[in-house]
């Protein structure tokens, strides 16, 4: 899969229709921790502002400049990111690195439309974008 025309495949309608409404964008007032993350490879970058309370995330947003496949990533997370602990984050987050870099299984629910981004698998240049979102959100709830 690494002709033009594959390349074309992999941004379907579903990726581009997620990465068309990422939920939660922009920043937050008072945030409890914010986090910056940018992609050396391509110049994607996301900042993340979390409230949390209890262990769990309950105000979130993301300021995303990537691609469409990333943009389609931070959509997963933004959906899905209220409630969510740094466990259940970062269980997503090893699951997308891991069905990306190494064949494993789509995330479990709530993660399971990451399905999405499975051809991107074939595209290592693209990892570090997808990531992004999910990198920076368990940075911020790790500092604190």
């Amino acid at each position: 899969m690494n002709q033009p025309s594959d390349l074309m495949k992999l941004y379907s309608t579903r990726i581009l229709a997620l990465a068309a409404e990422i939920p939660h964008t922009g920043r937050l007032d008072t945030p409890d921790a914010t986090v910056r993350k940018r992609s050396p490879l391509c110049g994607s970058t996301v900042t993340v502002d979390i409230q949390v309370q209890d262990g769990k995330i309950t105000q979130y947003a993301q300021d995303v400049k990537a691609c469409a496949l990333g943009q389609a990533s931070a959509s997963v997370m933004g959906e899905n990111a209220l409630g969510l602990t740094l466990e259940q984050v970062r269980a997503g987050r090893d699951a997308l690195s891991a069905m990306l870099k190494n064949n494993g299984p789509v995330p479990a629910a709530p993660f399971d439309a990451l399905e999405v981004l499975q051809p991107a698998a074939e595209f290592k240049n693209r990892h570090a974008s997808i990531l992004l979102t999910w990198d920076a959100t368990v940075e911020a709830m790790e500092s604190l």
